[in-house]
């Protein structure tokens, strides 16, 4: 299972909000710095207006929604790549996930300590990216000097290595994320290899007071209008606007008293769900669905798989033995009622082994072991 790690400087919200997303109070969420040291995980549910839909057509009442893992990282510092406030340790956490969450506090509140002493978003942002870069060009350097060792040797390998370092060691230089250095998509390939932390997929999660949610959302913020335009220059990425306060709460509320909740505060869906969708599409995965009397289910692949891969997520004797597979999109599917209704549309098609699976494809395999 992919894993999203949620960073921040302390005290920004990150602990509530994990608590938020993965509906528990594992995390301690207080009012001073580090109150993480360790990791906090939990497995996150993705919501998936799709599936009630699928389980009414197929009328089971069992719905199971795809899952990915979030983990809580201790707040960083300025100095972390240099040890600072526990940093080396905090950044081993970040270098272990697939993707970084980065919540960035964009509220007032006196009674909440900011280690900056005031709130300044940009500036809180570019802090933890110095920290990250500034930890992968110590590395680069490393790799560069021992690398180099075994190009002049002749190593095809290394030489290969040794030119994707020394096109990131100036770019990192001048404080920018790996992560946006054009390179082709084999130097890309050698690039993961290195297991840089700037080099992960990113979002931002603009954290925001109950009394501002909704003007945030609407595009009223000043301090969300600054992470969304500092998040798609500098790092080509999403920003999300969430309250973790007001997410936190929704947690004990059922789902109809936590819709009218939202209702009154004027925003339509809660801002936890849009980020786990958005961290989902980050992580490169995608949806397929299979539906019956037993149940209605998300399965999670790679954007790009094929249809025997997407089998083998199912089981390993699907892959193994694939034939073919049934397939018809989810919106074809609820327009026509049914899968009679489908075929009878020439919506319902059969497709082999090179077969892409879509986002949303419905599908039944057929195999033979």
């Amino acid at each position: 299972m992919l894993t999203a790690g949620i960073v921040g400087l302390p005290n920004v919200g990150k602990s509530t909000l994990f608590n938020a997303v993965t509906r528990t109070r594992k995390a301690e969420a207080a009012n001073y710095p580090f109150c993480t040291i360790d990791p906090n995980l939990g497995v996150v549910t993705v919501p998936d207006a799709r599936l009630e839909p699928l389980a009414r057509i197929a009328r089971t009442p069992v719905i199971i929604p795809a899952a990915i893992e979030f983990v809580d990282i201790a707040g960083l510092v300025k100095g972390a790549s240099q040890g600072e406030g526990l940093g080396n340790k905090f950044l081993s956490h970040i270098r272990e996930v697939d993707a970084i969450v980065q919540v960035v506090r964009c509220f007032e509140d006196p009674d909440v300590h900011h280690v900056a002493g005031a709130i300044d978003p940009v500036r809180d942002i570019e802090t933890i990216v110095t920290e990250l870069v500034l930890a992968d060009l110590e590395g680069v350097q490393r790799r560069l000097d021992k690398t180099a060792k075994e190009a002049k040797r002749g190593d095809k390998t290394a030489l290969a290595e040794e030119a994707v370092l020394k096109k990131l060691e100036p770019h990192l230089n001048q404080g920018k994320p790996a992560l946006t250095l054009h390179l082709t998509p084999e130097d890309r390939a050698l690039s993961r290899g290195f297991f840089l932390l700037t080099d992960k997929p990113t979002i931002f999660a603009a954290n925001v007071k109950e009394a501002d949610l909704a003007d945030a959302v609407a595009g009223r913020n000043p301090h969300v209008q600054k992470v969304d335009e500092y998040a798609r220059t500098h790092h080509a990425c999403e920003t999300v606007v969430i309250s973790a306060q007001i997410e936190s709460d929704l947690v004990d509320l059922p789902p109809e008293e936590a819709r009218q909740f939202l209702d009154e505060l004027g925003v339509k869906e809660s801002g936890a769900g849009q980020l786990i969708r958005a961290t989902y599409h980050l992580l490169g995965l995608r949806t397929f669905f299979t539906a019956s009397e037993k149940e209605a289910r998300a399965w999670t692949i790679h954007a790009g798989d094929t249809a025997p891969k997407a089998a083998g997520v199912i089981h390993s004797d699907f892959e193994r033995g694939f034939i073919k597979a049934e397939t018809v999109a989810y919106q074809d599917l609820v327009q026509c009622g049914s899968i009679a209704a489908a075929r009878e549309k020439g919506l319902y098609r059969m497709e082999g082994k090179d077969y892409v699976v879509q986002d949303g494809d419905v599908l039944h395999f057929k195999f033979n072991v």
